[in-house]
């Protein structure tokens, strides 16, 4: 599922109707697998945070802005719902569930 608007404001209804539907979807971030989605995987928001507000510190002692490197996100985090897998019918692999960050059971 892409991480556009509609589907962000919507994602709890969203997440019913696959559900529902028993479609195995991967979310783009952690707050649709613990609203009862099957997967996230996406941004860690606060390692982003955490590297804004260094971005912040730098430039309020007195950095330039236009001196500062371009940084892409580099961490990423997998959320498993096993709840949401038991409900339907899936069975997620030992190997998988070992990779997750977290899982939700």
């Amino acid at each position: 599922m892409f991480p556009d608007g509609l589907v962000v404001d919507n994602r709890v209804r969203l997440i019913e109707l696959v559900n529902e539907a028993r479609l195995p979807t991967i979310y783009p971030f952690r707050a649709f697998a613990s609203a009862g989605g099957l997967i996230s995987y996406g941004l860690d928001f606060v390692a982003v945070y955490r590297l804004a507000a260094e971005y912040a510190n730098r430039i309020l002692r007195g950095e330039k802005p236009e001196e500062l490197p371009i940084q892409a996100p580099n961490t990423f985090e997998m959320v498993i719902n096993l709840k949401s897998a038991a409900g339907m019918g899936l069975t997620i692999p030992p190997t998988l569930l070992a990779r997750a960050d977290e899982v939700i059971e």
